[in-house]
């Protein structure tokens, strides 16, 4: 049966927004690309009328999972008294270290990504510039425009580590105990002197 061109657009989506969350759960080589499709309600034959290979796939898939993290960001930071708090808070809790499937692509993929093609690698590159640009924009003005930036970049290096070790982690207390500190050394961080 031949599906239409909507309809298989819309197939394509759906197979890009459910290997974005599974490839986070799993990994990018803990799902094959027949769990992925019936994952997505579709059989694997459609597949490489989609996609030109599982690569392919991943990176878009990669993509995906960046720029929707930046858009939550983006979003906390609009909707909050004290934009950079509600990052930290947001990104620094319990409840993001148990999101593997929809938490932060950089946590859930960042060593499978440094093992794949530059175009795999490109999305997470991409990603990571925009979060960047996200805090470097919620810093405290200094005046020094390389100074925000040197922030930026200790304090998005923090909190991905934080979060990625608080998810090894099987003691929950001594997780909770990570994530805190990195709160109180990611707010320390923005608030420094520039330096000489």
């Amino acid at each position: 049966m031949r599906v239409s061109r909507a309809q298989a657009e819309a197939n394509r989506e759906t197979v890009i927004n459910v290997a974005s969350r599974l490839f986070r759960e799993r990994g990018f080589d803990g799902i094959g690309l027949k769990d992925l499709m019936k994952g997505a309600g579709l059989t694997q034959g459609g597949f490489y009328k989609q996609f030109e290979s599982k690569d392919d796939l991943v990176a878009l898939a990669s993509r995906r999972a960046m720029e929707s993290a930046t858009r939550r960001w983006s979003s906390v930071a609009a909707s909050s008294r004290d934009p950079l708090q509600g990052v930290i808070d947001l990104y620094l809790s319990a409840g993001h270290r148990g999101e593997t499937g929809d938490g932060c692509p950089l946590v859930a993929l960042g060593s499978d990504a440094a093992r794949q093609s530059v175009d795999v690698r490109k999305p997470f590159q991409d990603g990571i510039k925009a979060h960047l640009q996200v805090l470097e924009e919620l810093m405290p003005a200094s005046g020094d425009d390389d100074d925000g930036s040197r922030k930026a970049m200790a304090m998005l290096a923090l909190m991905v580590g934080a979060v990625t070790l608080s998810r090894i982690l099987t003691d929950e207390k001594l997780a909770d105990r990570l994530l805190e500190a990195a709160a109180a050394e990611a707010k320390r961080v923005a608030a420094m002197e520039p330096a000489e």
